[in-house]
């Protein structure tokens, strides 16, 4: 009970309801441009190599700007980088909407050129929103509420899952381009309106700050002499990598499910139905012992139902593999992000943030490159069985090289036993 009083008490915080709030508008706006620009990349070209292109194109310059971005955090204002993130990602979707959304008549091949401007643009955003958002958690959250708190964040961000895509998917097939292009635009307003009423105080630097490439290499060298915060990143970085089959959704939707956008905006949505039920159970209950092995449990979990929607011909069978995937996820998701935020020093944050959106960029963007890829070389529905396979052999493989990670078991006050 007297968890469930202290994971409730959080939100009588004020800045953490709008830094909540923010969070969940602009990742709608964020879910539902990537359904957009799938459908509308996949409907122009029908190239499944062109889906996974999307994502290299966003993890190139996100992967770069990530190098960089825990360092200005670490030493600059969070709320400031913040609120000039979501600004940008505005101006992005904006010029999105003017160019994808036809307000300026173009010819096809413009129209994919300026998608990819734009993805390339967003890449580069995310990559300082990421490790903001995570040193704005700590100036927000007493660190004993932060299990709860990144239950709280966590089932908003999946509520957001959920809703962006479907939604997207809905207002593209009733509308078209244009109607749907107006959703991101709405709901990326509405975080840049909130981040004007986020107050933060900025901490002080007492210490000389350090040179930006020792800085970056002392971030590094952290994670390399912490091994479970290596392995935690690594597993996910290379479970998702193969195991993601969201970059395929539309080719999916189109080829063996056959169902228009509206279906692939449901698609889209399946895995945060599953994940956004499980974070807010967690939310309310938070788990009192953190343990890694149970997230080897739930990787190995996401792993099988990926091979399972690769052999799924059925649209609700593949949903509810989705929606269970989205379950396990969550539960993997919670966990690293828990360890992460108690194993990590609070002069460390922005940096160790930093290196894990690396980790995330690499599994999320480049695993749909790497799809793309694997489709076109071994055809669609064989690419999602080979990585759901290699997914279970990473946890394995993980499992039997990390002793000490499957042995790690963290209290909820950040003691470790």
């Amino acid at each position: 009970m007297m968890m469930k009083k202290l994971s409730l008490s959080i939100l009588r915080l004020r800045d953490f309801r709008i830094l909540l709030f923010t969070r969940i508008c602009v990742i709608m706006a964020l879910q539902a441009q990537a359904v957009i620009v799938g459908w509308q990349v996949y409907s122009l070209t029908k190239d499944p190599f062109l889906l996974g292109l999307t994502g290299l194109t966003e993890a190139l310059p996100a992967l770069a700007g990530a190098l960089f971005a825990g360092h200005i955090v670490d030493t600059g204002h969070p709320r400031r980088i913040y609120v000039l993130c979501v600004g940008m990602l505005a101006l992005n979707i904006f010029g999105l909407l003017t160019v994808a959304g036809g307000l300026i008549a173009l010819p096809k091949a413009s129209i994919i050129m300026f998608i990819f401007i734009g993805v390339f643009i967003s890449g580069l955003t995310r990559s300082f929103i990421s490790p903001a958002t995570f040193a704005l958690r700590l100036r927000i959250v007493p660190r004993a509420e932060i299990p709860a708190a990144t239950a709280w964040l966590s089932s908003g961000a999946q509520t957001a899952f959920i809703g962006g895509p479907a939604l997207a998917g809905l207002v593209y097939g009733g509308y078209g381009a244009h109607g749907a292009w107006m959703l991101p635009a709405l709901m990326i307003s509405m975080a840049f309106v909130l981040t004007n009423f986020l107050h933060v105080k900025h901490a002080p630097h007492t210490e000389k700050r350090e040179p930006t490439l020792q800085s970056i290499i002392a971030g590094w060298s952290f994670i390399l002499k912490t091994p479970v915060l290596l392995s935690l990143m690594a597993l996910d970085m290379f479970a998702v990598l193969f195991g993601g089959a969201v970059a395929m959704l539309p080719a999916y939707a189109d080829q063996v499910l056959h169902v228009g956008s509206e279906g692939l905006g449901a698609l889209r949505a399946a895995p945060a139905l599953g994940a956004v039920t499980t974070a807010l159970f967690l939310a309310v209950s938070p788990m009192k012992r953190i343990t890694a092995l149970r997230m080897l449990w739930a990787v190995a979990g996401f792993g099988l139902c990926m091979v399972g929607f690769g052999l799924s011909t059925s649209f609700w069978l593949s949903m509810l593999l989705l929606i269970a995937s989205g379950t396990f996820d969550s539960v993997s998701m919670l966990i690293r992000s828990t360890l992460m935020q108690l194993l990590t020093p609070d002069n460390m944050m922005g940096r160790v943030s930093a290196i894990n959106s690396m980790f995330i960029i690499s599994s999320n963007e480049i695993g749909a490159f790497e799809s793309g890829t694997a489709a076109r070389l071994l055809g669609l529905v064989p690419s999602v069985i080979f990585g759901g396979c290699m997914t279970l052999l990473i946890v394995a493989g993980t499992a039997f090289a990390s002793p000490k990670l499957r042995r790690t078991v963290v209290e909820a006050d950040g003691r470790q036993n």
